[in-house]
């Protein structure tokens, strides 16, 4: 399962945190919106100040049919009603909900690999994945429709291609199948309190209020990007601990810091649309910072945060985890030097590429160690 998770992680992490206004475990809920469209803002034309939306330079006619079922960029036009449906849903998200699955079952000291819980891990993926990350995406679409029409016109909702009324009708249907999937395993689980299924509603509540006005959390850098790290890190691992075990209160400090790295991964992609948010008033961290600083900001988050967990894993009596989990910080910490500090809009699908898998072995590391 780790290599499927892995293979697609280079792919994935391209787009984990791409969209603010279309101008990225649960919060989908099990995950949030990981691909944030952004408006990119060129130059003023002539002798005027007037600003002009950059015109899209992928998709439509040209696009690739893998990139369509992924959900992805540079996707082709497509009038299969079923491959728009999965389109809408943005397949290529899924796998970090089900790698924080993973983690949550790991750390609960109590999966087994019998028949019946590798059946109740694959519902709980299900349910993270599919269902209610695909209700996510769905609906941090259909917000963000209106700046699609300006940034991206061939995209399923503003190219028409399927109607509002039944992408609200895919909306309510994933949100209901995902937490009818919550309320399963809790019975499955024999639950005296349906925690999987609160975690699920907790986490389709606070999608709603990431993509959907009036509070859109995407439109502040620190709220809505640690959001989007605990969307990736906490919450599915939640899920997966409550699944198999108890999620404890150390668990859960533990899973909140740890998605202080997913708010500086989620600062990654800020960089490449600095002009954009500025005019469109959103304060991402390089507009409110500076470039130069939020990019020190978005390496400091990542690499100090795993140091800490390090170093609670060796106060805790666990110094070959904390030994392994500094081992992995080390090459990214390479990484971020040789990529994204020299220039972190060039680099930065290379550096993610690069660094990140070894964070998300730190994290099973860290789930393991955990379990004991």
């Amino acid at each position: 399962m780790a290599s499927v998770l892995n293979s697609a992680l280079s792919l994935n992490l391209s787009n984990f945190n791409s969209k603010r206004v279309r101008a990225h475990s649960l919060v989908s809920p099990l995950s949030l919106p990981l691909t944030r469209r952004r408006v990119t803002i060129r130059a003023a034309d002539t002798d005027t100040n007037e600003v002009k939306p950059q015109a899209p330079v992928s998709g439509g006619a040209g696009g690739s049919s893998f990139n369509q079922l992924l959900g992805i960029k540079g996707a082709a036009q497509e009038t299969n009603k079923w491959k728009i449906r999965l389109q809408l849903t943005k397949p290529v998200t899924w796998p970090p909900l089900v790698w924080g699955v993973v983690c949550g079952a790991a750390a609960s000291g109590n999966f087994n690999w019998t028949l019946e819980d590798v059946a109740k891990s694959i519902v709980c993926m299900l349910m993270s994945g599919p269902l209610l990350t695909g209700y996510t995406q769905t609906i941090n679409d259909y917000y963000d429709r209106d700046i699609d029409a300006i940034n991206e016109p061939y995209r399923p909702i503003p190219s028409g291609a399927i109607s509002e009324n039944e992408v609200i009708t895919q909306i309510w249907v994933l949100l209901l199948g995902g937490l009818g999937l919550a309320g399963l395993l809790d019975v499955w689980a024999g639950h005296d309190f349906p925690v999987v299924f609160y975690l699920a509603l907790g986490g389709s509540l606070l999608s709603y209020i990431y993509s959907a006005p009036p509070l859109k959390l995407k439109q502040n850098g620190w709220i809505g990007n640690f959001a989007l790290g605990a969307s990736y890190i906490s919450l599915p691992w939640w899920a997966g601990q409550a699944l198999f075990g108890t999620l404890t209160p150390d668990i859960i400090v533990l899973t909140l810091l740890y998605s202080i790295a997913g708010l500086g991964i989620a600062i990654v992609n800020d960089f490449k649309s600095i002009e954009g948010d500025r005019a469109l008033g959103l304060q991402s961290l390089p507009v409110a910072f500076g470039a130069e600083t939020a990019k020190w900001i978005c390496v400091g988050a990542i690499d100090i945060t795993q140091l800490s967990v390090a170093g609670y894993l060796l106060a805790d009596g666990k110094p070959y985890y904390a030994l392994a989990l500094v081992g992995l910080t080390i090459p990214q910490i390479v990484f971020q030097f040789q990529y994204f500090l020299k220039d972190p809009v060039k680099y930065d699908v290379k550096y993610q590429a690069s660094a990140q898998p070894f964070l998300v072995l730190g994290l099973l590391v860290t789930a393991l160690a955990t379990s004991h």
